[in-house]
């Protein structure tokens, strides 16, 4: 079974908002490093941390993390 991948869309909802990821990360209790590596896709939250983040921006966790699926051949 091939494994998908985990998508956001965090940068554009806290640039829209004029949020320092120092200030998002002050919000979630994590570091600002956290916000950045899941800003850039390098670290899938918890579903708990997830949560925290769709409440803190008032949006559906599927508004704001996108999961697909690899298609065939794909690394």
């Amino acid at each position: 079974m091939s494994k998908g991948t985990l998508q956001n869309n965090l940068f554009l909802l806290r640039a829209e908002r004029k949020w320092t990821q120092k200030y998002v990360a002050e919000q979630l209790d994590v570091t600002r490093q956290t916000i950045n590596s899941l800003e850039s896709n390098k670290y899938n939250p918890s579903l708990m941390l997830a949560f925290e983040i769709a409440q803190l921006f008032e949006k559906r966790i599927d508004e704001i993390f996108i999961y697909g699926k690899k298609g065939k051949g794909e690394a």
